[in-house]
């Protein structure tokens, strides 16, 4: 038989491949604690960059909770490699769509209701505030996760601002079942060359946008321009199912993560260095593939990390309700309490609004987005065994 990935292109796959397939799938994974502890260091990267709106702190420090944003480049990159690393063979496609809808909806729909007080106003807003007028066609559009696809900030950001990424999310698991079938024809030299053809598009594109800044391709929507990061991190968790073990020391991965983001923020202040701000968020992709990598790499041959400790992993669990919850507390303090200039008494702050993002992180993971999810995923396989017997 013949898999076809392209117009010209024909890659063929004979019985004995097939059935290999069928095994590398089918093949148990063991959970990988230390990239849930991982995910958490990611959401606290973000809560350090919307602190800056609210009470910033001074000097150097400030500079690098600037490139905080590059939590979320986390997050897409481990979303493509925890869902590969996770397939298996027999779930269908309407059932993998239903799981992921139920993984992130009902938690949404509880932060979007909680952030609507705290980011729209029905009175006059003052100039420079980041309140917004009310709009009910607008948050319907957050209701139903297309906001991303426009790249007015209005609309890109409307509802709870920190859902954009949904949006991202929501076609990187559309095209997760249709990728996959290419990528598991593949072993570990193809699921490599895979790796290095996603990289190739992703700094070449962010090249042409800083030669050509004014063309088509700086109007393409979000959710498009991020597709390499998770189709990066789907190719390197094949590659690994495939047997691929690269000995790369976690402790280097993550120096090399750190120096990338020291060398992005010294090079926004040297002329000759700029290109590599330019062309941060693609380093900064791969410095994450390396150590998403390096990590799993070390846990499969039985090796512990720190960031599997007891307490990381449960804050990594609730690191998607953190995420969801966290700008709209940011917000609310600014708005009642107002702009705090640079000051390192701010750390107080920091405490206070830290505490209480991860109670409703808490609350938002234990009563909403945990039982929610087993509820909906009972229902659909219910459903699927009843349609089965016929």
């Amino acid at each position: 038989m013949y898999i076809a990935v392209g117009v010209n292109e024909r890659v063929y796959v004979n019985k004995q491949d097939s059935i290999q397939m069928q095994a590398v799938l089918a093949e148990p994974t063991p959970r990988l604690d230390v990239l849930t502890g991982l995910r958490w260091w990611a959401a606290f990267m973000v809560f350090l960059f919307h602190m800056r709106v609210f009470a910033p702190l001074p000097g150097p420090i400030n500079a690098l909770f600037d490139q905080g944003y590059f939590g979320v480049t986390f997050f897409f990159v481990l979303s493509g490699f925890v869902l590969t690393w996770s397939a298996r063979p027999g779930v269908s496609t309407s059932t993998f769509y239903w799981r992921r809808f139920a993984r992130i909806w009902p938690a949404h729909m509880v932060a979007l209701l909680l952030a609507i007080p705290v980011f729209y106003t029905l009175s006059p807003i003052p100039e420079g505030s980041f309140l917004k007028p009310f709009d009910i066609g607008v948050l319907l559009l957050s209701v139903i996760l297309v906001q991303g696809w426009s790249a007015n900030p209005a609309i890109l950001f409307s509802g709870n601002p920190a859902a954009w990424t949904l949006t991202v999310e929501a076609l990187f698991y559309f095209s997760h079942p249709w990728v996959s079938k290419v990528l598991t024809v593949f072993r570990v030299r193809g699921a490599l060359l895979v790796v290095a053809s996603v990289m190739v598009w992703a700094f070449g594109y962010r090249l042409a946008l800083v030669i050509w800044p004014g063309s088509f391709l700086a109007h393409l929507p979000m959710p498009i321009t991020r597709l390499p990061e998770f189709f990066l991190g789907m190719a390197l968790a094949w590659a690994m199912r495939c047997g691929w073990r690269p000995r790369i020391s976690p402790f280097v991965a993550i120096a090399a993560l750190v120096g990338l983001l020291a060398l992005i923020v010294g090079a926004r202040a040297l002329p000759g260095l700029l290109i590599v701000a330019q062309l941060g968020n693609e380093f900064f992709t791969l410095a994450v593939g390396l150590v998403i990598v390096a990590f799993t790499s070390a846990t499969l041959r039985g090796k512990r990390s720190l960031f599997e400790s007891r307490w990381q992993v449960k804050f990594g669990e609730w690191s998607f309700a953190f995420y969801l919850i966290h700008a709209t507390v940011i917000y609310l303090a600014l708005r009642v309490f107002g702009f705090h200039e640079p000051s390192w008494r701010n750390l107080a702050w920091f405490a206070v609004i830290f505490v209480i993002d991860l109670l409703l992180a808490w609350l938002l993971h234990s009563f909403v987005e945990k039982p929610l999810e087993r509820r909906m995923r009972r229902w659909k396989d219910n459903r699927d065994l009843r349609k089965a017997a016929g």
